[in-house]
């Protein structure tokens, strides 16, 4: 293995030297009045007297500093397929979410409102493709952990109405950045978190007590008949997680077996 390293070492440092060499060339080449450098008394030798004449030339009329200039505001609308602005963002949030919703439905934490996965700008109408004044629109997606349902509702940007509300169950969206703090949460203080909280605790000699220690990554779970213990059955009508866990600016801690049921919140082990 050592033999491998040193070969590769070799290979870069080989081509670093060719690297710089081939700069120098580039250099010699392209300096002013090299080309009429005296190659008896040696081309570096020309070449740097040109370059110095050349600053010399170059002081004479020097160049303006560049300036940097602030990006753009951001306006409260966007226009045509323009991203949904913030302002857009948050109006669409409070239009869609109406009060029978906020108060029926149910977030990851169990309290009251649905937990809000997303608001992407929705495509047009298939009559309004080559309009250009065709009204902007946004899809809020909300997961509703009463009955594990999906729910989507479509607000026109101009009117300011919810146009339509799609409601699935079944259907698991990629898991928002609230869910996997939720999903670390009841991973940590669960008996099969015992794993976790002994890796991380040698890999920096401290205790893990929350998910603000951890960077994540997660996948949806799905349940496959037979393949995992029946407190997982349900997993793809419930809302379930795999994570994977790395300690900030450290290792990975393999937690590929564990998977969190955030509508159940349970923990189970795959295998």
């Amino acid at each position: 293995m050592r033999k491998i390293v040193h070969r590769h070492l070799g290979k870069v440092v080989a081509g670093a030297a060719i690297a710089v060499a081939g700069t120098a060339v580039m250099v010699g080449i392209t300096l002013p009045g090299s080309a009429g450098a005296d190659e008896s008394s040696g081309g570096l030798r020309g070449g740097n007297q040109a370059a110095r004449q050349g600053g010399q030339d170059q002081g004479q009329a020097a160049v303006e500093p560049g300036v940097v200039e602030r990006a753009p505001a951001e306006g409260d609308k966007g226009t045509g397929r323009d991203p949904l602005t913030d302002d857009e963002t948050k109006r669409v949030e409070q239009i869609a979410l109406n009060r029978q919703l906020s108060t029926s439905g149910e977030n990851v934490e169990g309290q009251r409102g649905p937990q809000r996965i997303g608001v992407d700008l929705a495509d047009p109408e298939e009559n309004e493709l080559d309009d250009p004044n065709a009204p902007r629109r946004a899809d809020v997606t909300f997961y509703d952990y009463k009955d594990d349902s999906l729910v989507t509702k479509t607000v026109n940007l101009d009117s300011g109405k919810v146009e339509r509300t799609d409601t699935q169950h079944g259907v698991q969206p990629p898991i928002s950045r609230d869910e996997m703090v939720e999903a670390a949460k009841l991973l940590i203080a669960d008996p099969l978190g015992a794993g976790l909280r002994a890796d991380y605790k040698d890999a920096t000699g401290k205790e893990l007590t929350s998910p603000d220690q951890l960077t994540l990554n997660s996948m949806v779970y799905r349940a496959t008949p037979g393949a995992q213990p029946a407190l997982l059955a349900k997993c793809g009508e419930h809302r379930c997680v795999r994570l994977f866990p790395k300690v900030k600016n450290g290792s990975w801690i393999d937690a590929r077996e564990l998977v969190i049921d955030l509508s159940a919140r349970k923990v189970g082990k795959l295998g």
